[in-house]
């Protein structure tokens, strides 16, 4: 059952910005989707007051219905073909450095909406060269064709998130497979491109089982990985089994970096995007 009062870690002090305010705004007027928004995010003030986001693109309705997510789950609407060019002016409106973009996923579409992926990817590199694009995928059924359609496009991070331990795997997530995303990640590195993950902690999960999912994401060439405390979005979905302390995320991060990773984000609000344009491997120079 969930503990009715938060630990002091998970204070979170709101702020509203200017640019907070410009950001807003631009989302607003754009009638962009953002998971920073649609996920609840608890980092949501203070991104938009640095002025970054996370689009979520192919609508903000999932045909999936995962136990952690407050993304809503239904029959979505036909793809907006104009999107693509919509995020991508909306990147530069931003000035953003380094955009992250993530979708619901499309088990409606054919191609689960590969193409509009490498369509959205493209775009945004072509109107703002300067940009890193970093995209945080579904996993394609991990169908390889499909895969391919949005290496080719080139992002310069690709990430897919594992979410949880192998054993939670069937429990919090709806149609995701553990060994499938790990394999979609492999075909992604194997595809040379710069690789990250992240998972959520507090679900139930024992330490040996998050070094062991370290691990198995290490062996498939992930090299970035991040670690937050799960929270509980709404009432519908699953309850925080624990509130990991930070000393635990610490023993995390130096486990990683053990292991081999390139970075390792480890603390109570850590999410998947959070904080991603300041990390130090993330710079235009380290992909040319």
């Amino acid at each position: 059952m969930q503990r009715s009062e938060k630990p002091s870690w998970l204070k979170i002090k709101l702020r509203t910005t200017e640019t907070y305010a410009g950001v807003k705004k631009i989302v607003e007027l754009n009638k962009l989707h953002t998971i920073c928004s649609s996920g609840k995010c608890p980092n949501i003030n203070d991104c938009w007051s640095r002025g970054t986001a996370t689009f979520m693109i192919a609508g903000e309705v999932c045909t999936r219905s995962c136990k952690f997510c407050a993304t809503q789950t239904g029959k979505p609407l036909p793809l907006n073909e104009e999107e693509p060019m919509t995020i991508a002016r909306s990147v530069n409106l931003m000035r953003l450095k380094h955009c992250v973009i993530t979708s619901v996923d499309r088990d409606d579409l054919k191609d689960k909406g590969a193409e509009h992926w490498s369509k959205t990817i493209k775009t945004i590199k072509k109107e703002n060269p300067n940009a890193i694009v970093e995209v945080l995928t579904p996993d394609f059924d991990g169908r390889n064709e499909l895969l391919q359609i949005v290496f080719e496009a080139k992002p310069d991070v690709f990430s897919h998130n594992m979410e949880t331990i192998r054993r939670l795997t069937p429990l919090i997530r709806s149609r995701a497979k553990y060994d499938l995303s790990l394999d979609v990640l492999k075909q992604a590195s194997d595809a040379g491109l710069l690789t990250k993950t992240g998972i959520m902690v507090g679900l139930g999960e024992t330490e040996d089982e998050v070094v062991e999912l370290m691990r198995d994401v290490r062996q498939v060439g992930v090299r970035f990985f991040t670690i937050g405390q799960y929270l509980q979005p709404t009432k519908q979905n699953i309850a925080v089994a624990e509130y990991v302390k930070p000393e635990v995320f610490e023993r995390y991060k130096q486990t990683g970096l053990a292991l081999g990773f390139d970075n390792i984000e480890s603390a109570p609000l850590v999410r998947s995007s959070y904080m991603a344009e300041s990390n130090k491997y993330f710079n235009k120079t380290a992909f040319e």
